[in-house]
């Protein structure tokens, strides 16, 4: 097979992979509203790769595209900021604070936990 039609073979897979599983997760979400209809998607795109119904090998190649040109979906957030930049004077400070606090708590809880587990581990 030549390398162009293996990439758009490749493109095709993973476009019907991801896309039918957001659609099973728009399903889901319909009938139990209790997470994001994209979160469902994600569980199911995971399950689906675990019990190996798509082949992971075929996917692969789009998922790092995209992941590489993730940037792209951050843009609408930065306007989304900008278009409540008053709350962003008046929370901003609170906002910061909480995002360093939260972090902070995290890598320690998680490092502590780490350490507990990583000594427990080591061989005599």
């Amino acid at each position: 097979m030549s390398t162009f039609k293996k990439k758009t073979f490749n493109a095709l897979y993973s476009s019907f992979a991801i896309f039918s599983c957001l659609a099973l997760g728009k399903l889901c979400s319909y009938f139990a509203p209790i997470l994001p209809a994209s979160l469902y998607g994600l569980i199911i795109f995971t399950v689906t790769l675990h019990f190996r119904l798509f082949n992971a090998e075929h996917i692969k190649s789009t998922v790092v595209w995209c992941i590489k040109h993730m940037g792209v979906c951050f843009v609408p957030a930065g306007v989304g900021i900008i278009n409540h930049f008053d709350l962003i004077k008046q929370f901003g400070i609170a906002i910061v604070a909480i995002t360093f606090v939260t972090t902070f708590v995290l890598l320690t809880l998680v490092g502590l936990h780490y350490q507990r587990y990583a000594i427990d581990e080591e061989p005599n």
